[in-house]
């Protein structure tokens, strides 16, 4: 009887892993790691989500004839070399795991590895593509994946006349907004549910206790998936980079989880938003932003995190050295209301849609100089769809511009100027997004500044910062800005903003 050792994150008997298998000569192994449930800070909820999950895969394995051997193991070497000790299988095979560590351990053990195909773009692929550029961008990609699969496409133009309807997708919150948006679909928490909360995780965890938000069963996440295209897609471009105030899911799909776990194929949710454009139940720039997530940017990461791995996550452009803030963490309260938002919004749902992501978390960290690989390390910790390849190219590419551009054109970095027209936060906060320095001074507005300033001589001749240093360098106030900065940063990092 051979095996065929699934991970974590592949939780889905449609993939390479299993196809082809019989339950007649197949035993399926999943390990369930105490070393990886204890090598960072999780969130209660990441961890619940993935082994509660995995047990309830092994159960529908069983229900389909599979004998499963799902173990505890002080490690995933450990659990293997049990594993074979126990039931001597004639062979192994193992779908390559999507992160790094998992692929330099298959390689270490006498495994039959296939390609994984829990994405429509293998990161060979995109190699192959990329040939010897070292600078990619996601457009260019993603442009080029429209038309080699079709996907929202008329023929040889993309659909509706444009490739991209970014500029259609930034209006500001309005006022009915988040009381419009649909609630999240929650499940009764189950049997596997409670016991795994109870019985699987180690201590130490943190944050709100699972609720039923994210689906541990495929069931419950296409469950999720119809609700998305039928409530929160037809409203998800004009707002998609909005942010309210204890509104934290507004129209996004919050389906990330589910895909990243294996529960979800990105081809099938692509299909669903695709047909609800068809359809014309949604339209075109909120299907197209939809679709840019997932056939873009989680398509593109993947193949860049493999490309510029293992290197890539030690680069830090800006020589940031800071701690990450214990605002973030939740060992600090704050001031800054939009900040406080999001931190409550990771504590109790172990998440925050992307442009609190960016231009929250990563911006006021990149502005304030926070080591990039420290940010990464919090951040896959903390999010309940965070993984090493999720977060890698995210954090060090796009958020913090840790590597010097070769994801981006500049640093996402802005003041409070951005946050106020796209969100209600700064009404009523403490701070001033219009001041640069002063007391009453907003942060991000102080930081903006002074990341420019502090870095001029690794940014001033970006074509695309032009605009801004020409506006620094008549700044009439720039000592008083230094001055705050200082005083800002250090607040920051000793919990007192």
């Amino acid at each position: 009887m051979r095996t065929v050792w699934v991970w974590g994150d592949q939780l889905n008997v449609d993939l390479a892993h299993l196809r082809g298998s019989s339950p007649e000569d197949t035993r399926v192994l999943l390990v369930v790691s105490t070393a990886k449930l204890t090598e960072r800070r999780w969130h209660v909820q990441k961890a619940h989500l993935v082994v509660s999950a995995m047990r309830h895969f092994a159960e529908e394995l069983e229900d389909r004839g599979y004998a499963v051997d799902l173990r505890r193991a002080d490690t995933m070497r450990a659990g293997f070399e049990a594993h074979l000790a126990e039931f001597g299988p004639s062979r192994v095979r193992a779908m390559e795991p999507a992160s790094l560590p998992g692929r330099r351990l298959l390689d270490e053990l006498d495994v039959e590895v296939v390609d994984n195909d829990h994405f429509l773009c293998h990161w060979s692929e995109l190699a192959t593509w990329a040939g010897d550029r070292d600078r990619l961008r996601m457009e260019d990609f993603y442009r080029w994946r429209r038309r080699t699969t079709g996907i929202l496409m008329d023929g040889e133009e993309p659909a509706g006349g444009r490739w991209n309807y970014d500029r259609d997708n930034r209006e500001p919150p309005t006022d009915d907004l988040a009381a419009e948006a649909p609630r999240p679909v929650r499940s009764r928490l189950d049997d596997l549910d409670r016991d795994t909360l109870e019985h699987w995780l180690p201590d130490g965890l943190y944050g709100a206790p699972p609720d039923g938000t994210w689906a541990t069963t495929r069931r419950r996440a296409l469950a999720r998936l119809r609700h998305f295209v039928e409530h929160a897609l037809p409203r998800f471009g004009d707002h998609q980079d909005a942010m309210v105030s204890g509104a934290w899911s507004l129209h996004h799909s919050l389906l990330s989880h589910a895909l990243n776990l294996g529960l979800l194929h990105p081809r099938e949710v692509i299909d669903a938003a695709e047909e609800a454009y068809r359809d014309g139940h949604a339209p075109i720039n909120a299907v197209e932003g939809f679709v840019r997530q997932i056939l873009g940017w989680r398509e593109f990461v993947w193949g860049v995190y493999h490309r510029w791995m293992p290197d890539y996550l030690e680069l830090n452009h800006l020589d940031a050295d800071l701690e990450v803030p214990p605002a973030f963490t939740g060992e600090a309260t704050t001031d800054m209301a939009c900040v406080a938002d999001t931190v409550t919004s990771i504590h109790e749902h172990a998440y925050a849609h992307h442009i609190q992501r960016l231009m929250i978390i990563a911006n006021l960290a990149t502005s304030a100089g926070v080591d990039p690989g420290e940010l990464t390390r919090w951040m896959q910790g903390a999010f309940v769809d965070s993984y090493e390849w999720v977060m890698v190219p995210n954090v060090i590419g796009m958020g913090t511009f840790a590597d010097g551009g070769r994801m981006s054109t500049k640093p996402y970095v802005s003041g409070g100027a951005y946050i106020d027209r796209m969100s209600d936060h700064c009404d009523g906060c403490v701070y001033d997004p219009k001041q640069r320095s002063g007391e009453d001074a907003c942060p991000f507005t102080t930081l903006y500044w002074d990341v420019l300033d502090r870095n001029r001589d690794r940014l001033a001749d970006n074509h695309r910062l032009a605009r801004q240093f020409a506006t620094l360098d008549r700044l009439s106030d720039l000592e008083g800005l230094r001055e705050r900065a200082r005083e800002v940063r250090q607040r920051l990092q000793d919990g007192e903003l």
